[in-house]
C-alpha cells in the first residue's frame, strides 16, 4: 500500500488488530502494545481542523515557492492526527476533506473545507 509519500493520491495510516490503536507514521510494530503485525489502511480523507498556522518563512528552497502557505493539524475521522497543507480560509473546528495537488515531482495532500474542491 502506497500513499502520497510515494506519489499516490491517498493518505495511509496504521491499525493494530491486537489493541485497536491507530497512528499515522508507519512502523513495523504497534507503538501502544508492541504487536509486530500492524495493518496499513487508507484514510477516508475526512477530518476536523485541530490547529492551523501560516508559514511565512519556508524551511527549504522548494517550499519558498509556496510561501506564505497554511499548515493544519487535522483530527482524522479514523482517530489519528495528521499535519498537512491547508486552504488559506480554514479555521479551527472546520470539517475538511483531503485533496491532492502537484508540487514539482511530488503529490502533496492539501486540506480544504468539506464540499469545496482542492
Amino acid at each position: 500500500m502506497t500513499d502520497w509519500t510515494a506519489g499516490t493520491a491517498a493518505v495511509a495510516f496504521q491499525h493494530c488488530p491486537a489493541c485497536d490503536a491507530v497512528w499515522y507514521f508507519a512502523r513495523g510494530f504497534c507503538p501502544h502494545c508492541g504487536s509486530a503485525s500492524p495493518e496499513t489502511r487508507v484514510a477516508s480523507g475526512r477530518g476536523r481542523i485541530y490547529a492551523v498556522t501560516t508559514v511565512t518563512r519556508a524551511p527549504s528552497p522548494e517550499l519558498r515557492a509556496l510561501a506564505p502557505y497554511r499548515i493544519a493539524l487535522v483530527d482524522m475521522e479514523e482517530g489519528f492526527r495528521a499535519m498537512m497543507h491547508a486552504a488559506p480560509d480554514l479555521a479551527i473546528d472546520d470539517a475538511v476533506q483531503v485533496g491532492f495537488v502537484r508540487f514539482g515531482d511530488l503529490v502533496i495532500p492539501r486540506r480544504h473545507r468539506l464540499g469545496d474542491r482542492a
